[in-house]
Order: C-alpha cells, then structure tokens, then sequence
C-alpha cells in the first residue's frame, strides 16, 4: 500500500481540534492498514516525526427513515501522536 492509500482524511471535529492542541491528530484510514504503516504514511506524507500511534475500529451506526432502515459503514481511524515540537497544518491560508 502507498501512503496516500493508507491516510484516507483527516477527521476534523469539536474534540478532534482539542486534541490538535495536545500533538494529537485523527484520521480515518484503511482498514487493512496497521500502527507501523499509519505511522510512517504519516511521516512520509506531512515530514513530521510521529511518536506514537493509536487505532480504533468503528462500526457505523444503524439508521431509520420511516420503515426503512440502513447502516453507515464502518471506518478505522488512527489517532497519531507526533513528538514534541511538531504540528500538522490542515488550514493553510
């Protein structure tokens, strides 16, 4: 797998910002992907050094409309500690 195949997005959300505060950045992945390939994708792709890495299956949600029901899919996402003194930027002006 090749880097950009493994870092899907990052996950930007309200308690995904704060953790930006800490060196922590989210992301949603492959779901074949594991620790050492996120981590060095990460490496690779944004040219930090990455410290330590995290990852959580999440199942999608069972949804209804009226009678009718479905499910979001399920994602991998990696939460990846960078060392100190590093940061990502997603929101470049």
């Amino acid at each position: 797998m090749e880097a950009r195949d493994i870092l899907i997005r990052p996950l930007i959300t309200e308690r995904t910002t704060q953790l930006m505060a800490e060196g922590k950045y989210v992301f949603v992945v492959a779901k074949a992907a594991n620790k050492i390939e996120i981590a060095k994708a990460v490496a690779e792709i944004f040219k930090v050094k990455v410290e330590k890495v995290n990852t959580v299956n999440v199942l999608g949600k069972t949804k209804r409309m009226g009678r009718t029901s479905g499910k979001r899919p399920d994602y991998k996402k990696a939460i990846v500690k960078l060392a100190a003194g590093e940061s990502i930027e997603f929101f470049e002006a």
